[in-house]
């Protein structure tokens, strides 16, 4: 196989099965009906892999990450699927931060040509078995599966893990998970099975009740990770990580439990390498120093308040540089935008970007200083010239924004 094979695999991949939702074709199909004919064509691998379930609005990556970390730590060969890639599609399937091998992608790709015609999968459902053959294969000793969206009837919910987490609730996708918080919280406890523990970081008291009733339901044991109190750092540095760090601790605390052998060092050194260990970028990434430049996926409300916030604590001025998909709304954004700041706002390049020329009416009347650019790359190149020593570049809004940013400009 060469590149260019791999690449035109991946390219028909897409076209084939778009990743995500627009107006002439739905990515998303909920329910296990698929998943379940696709696992069993392939002999049913994710009933033979040990599997932890990470589902939750936000902080799903991070704490995945942190976890698979620490468990590299303590030798175990860790499996990690997280969703969507920045750079490359083989980032969502990884052992020991090794992404997955392209030749196995590529060979898995042409499976999909010769599919059973009542079998129609997502792109979702269908990268989702091929992380369970993947990890099967190179015999992992822990699987650690994150939720693609919502939890009840998406696709990773076929699995039985060890234990399941949910890091939190909040309003994103309400299109096809429901519009209030309730809805929302009732698709992510989907994923808790009977007698299996779930750890739970939900700080909204409604949120973590529906959790908790959910698990007394199915008589799995709820585990309450907001209460635990740790000085423990690590080097992602978002201020959310602290909530997120909880969940591990609780998910490490259960998971010793259970047999696995983790001591406090494997902990400790593990959420100090996440980096290094997964290879995990795009959460509070600093990509540059002199100047500052971080970037955060961050996307949905909650998510951009918490970033912004942090952002606001930094005493410098800042470059801000921002894109967002076509059903953002830019309303919202616009309330909570950082103070002392520039702007320069672009569109994604891909099918499911907004250009900023769309929502200008929405700027010009939030008195904002902003220029438009076509692209994420003009946006960034323009900042770096208008940069001052002593003040920084924020580059976020979007998956896709900091992709592109990282896919042009990583290797330098």
């Amino acid at each position: 196989m060469t590149n260019q094979q791999y690449q035109e695999a991946i390219a028909w991949l897409f076209v084939q099965m778009p990743s995500y939702q627009t107006d002439g074709q739905k990515a998303y199909k909920p329910g296990l009906e698929n998943i379940t004919k696709l696992c069993n064509l392939f002999g049913n691998p994710q009933e033979k892999l040990k599997m932890i379930h990470i589902g939750g609005t936000n902080g799903k990556g991070s704490t995945s990450n942190m976890l698979a970390s620490v468990l590299q730590e303590a030798g175990y060969k860790v499996g990690l699927y997280n969703s969507p890639h920045l750079i490359d599609f083989t980032e969502r399937i990884k052992i020991n931060g090794e992404n997955c091998d392209k030749e196995f992608v590529y060979q898995f790709i042409q499976k999909l040509r010769n599919l059973p015609q009542e079998i129609t999968p997502s792109f979702f459902e269908f990268t989702t078995v091929m992380a369970f053959e993947y990890f099967y294969r190179k015999k992992v000793d822990y699987a650690i599966i994150e939720v693609g969206l919502g939890g009840r009837l998406d696709s990773t919910n076929i699995i039985i893990p060890m234990i399941t987490a949910i890091t939190n609730v909040a309003l994103d996708h309400q299109d096809l998970l429901g519009n209030t918080i309730e809805e929302i919280a009732f698709e992510k406890a989907g994923i808790i099975k009977p007698g299996i523990a779930v750890v739970s970081g939900a700080e909204n008291a409604v949120v973590e009740k529906i959790i908790e009733n959910t698990a007394i339901e199915k008589n799995a044991q709820f585990i309450d990770a907001t209460v635990i109190r740790s000085n423990i750092k690590s080097d992602l540095k978002g201020n959310y990580q602290q909530k997120n760090i909880k969940v591990v601790l609780a998910l490490i605390k259960e998971l010793k439990n259970l047999g696995l052998d983790i001591s406090d060092k494997n902990t400790q050194n593990g959420l100090l390498n996440v980096y290094k260990n997964t290879n995990f970028i795009g959460r509070w990434f600093e990509f540059s120093n002199d100047p500052l430049i971080i970037c955060d996926t961050a996307h949905n409300q909650a998510g951009l308040e918490q970033v912004f916030e942090q952002l606001n604590s930094i005493p410098k001025f800042k470059h801000i540089i921002l894109g967002f998909v076509s059903e953002k709304n830019i309303n919202e954004v616009l309330q909570i935008l950082p103070e002392h700041s520039t702007f320069y706002f672009a569109k994604p390049t891909n099918n499911r970007g907004r250009h900023p020329e769309d929502y200008e009416d929405l700027l010009k009347k939030s008195k904002i200083n902003y220029k438009i650019f076509t692209t994420v790359q003009e946006a960034y190149l323009f900042a770096k010239q208008e940069v001052k020593k002593e003040e920084m570049i924020f580059i976020g809004g979007s998956n896709f924004v900091v992709g592109e940013f990282l896919e042009k400009n990583l290797d330098d």
